[in-house]
């Protein structure tokens, strides 16, 4: 029950990015307040839903829950809490969630930090997010359900990749994500003050903030990846292209 669950909770999540989308771009092209209202509805709704999907995964893993394909891939019944919990975003499909989540929850951070900006602006920002959203949603639902079932279910799971059965796994993954999905904010605010005609100072000084935290994020991640690479994987060295 809890993995359809989690599925249900994405379907909607994807649905409620689409009203996002629309009326967020929709609504300030035709300067029509009771339109761009709505996307900050369907923010929180998507947020909420993006959440619950996430949970449910992780609590899938928490409960051993080998009917979930995902899970009997990616987890054992030795494996410890803690790396149980880091397994979520351990292959494909756990992080495709993870990233969905952190990028429902730049989105409302932008709604809810952005209310000194012109309503039109902040439309235009919440509506280039949603149509980020509904890609990845859309993405997930197609291509990579982490919900999928397994029947039977297996009598255990094949367990983590031991590579990734590292403290590291459940800070670096979590930073690097928040700092690439971190930098989809000021990809749609330049979206958005080029649809408004008004890339000037004004629009810098808005997005400088979210920019700096966002690369604040990715510099962590970036340079955990490194240092687990350097002692875990065993490449000799520092990983300087690719730090995991």
């Amino acid at each position: 029950m809890i993995a359809e669950l989690g599925h249900f909770a994405l379907i909607l999540a994807f649905c409620l990015t689409l009203p996002q989308a629309f009326f967020g771009l929709v609504g300030a092209h035709a300067r029509k307040p009771h339109w761009m209202r709505v996307t900050n509805g369907a923010v929180a709704g998507h947020f909420v839903f993006a959440a619950v999907a996430f949970a449910c995964l992780a609590y899938a893993f928490y409960v051993n829950d080998f009917s979930v394909l995902y899970v009997a891939q990616n987890s054992n019944s030795a494996l410890p809490t803690f790396y149980r919990f880091a397994a979520v975003w351990g292959a494909h499909e756990g992080s495709l969630v993870l990233w969905l989540f952190m990028q429902a929850a730049w989105t409302l951070s932008v709604a809810g930090f952005s209310r000194n900006m012109p309503q039109g602006m902040t439309s235009r920002v919440l509506g280039v997010l949603g149509v980020i959203s509904a890609g990845f949603a859309l993405f997930i639902l197609t291509t990579s359900n982490p919900f999928e079932r397994l029947w039977p279910a297996a009598v255990d799971g094949r367990d983590l990749n031991p590579l990734l059965q590292d403290p590291a796994l459940a800070v670096h993954p979590p930073m690097l994500y928040a700092g690439y999905v971190g930098m989809s904010v000021p990809f749609a605010f330049a979206v958005a003050a080029m649809l408004e005609g008004k890339l000037d100072s004004i629009w810098a000084r808005w997005v400088r903030p979210w920019a700096n935290i966002a690369w604040m994020f990715l510099t962590i991640g970036i340079a955990l990846g490194s240092w687990w690479a350097y002692y875990e994987l065993g490449w000799g060295g520092w990983w300087f292209w690719d730090p995991v």
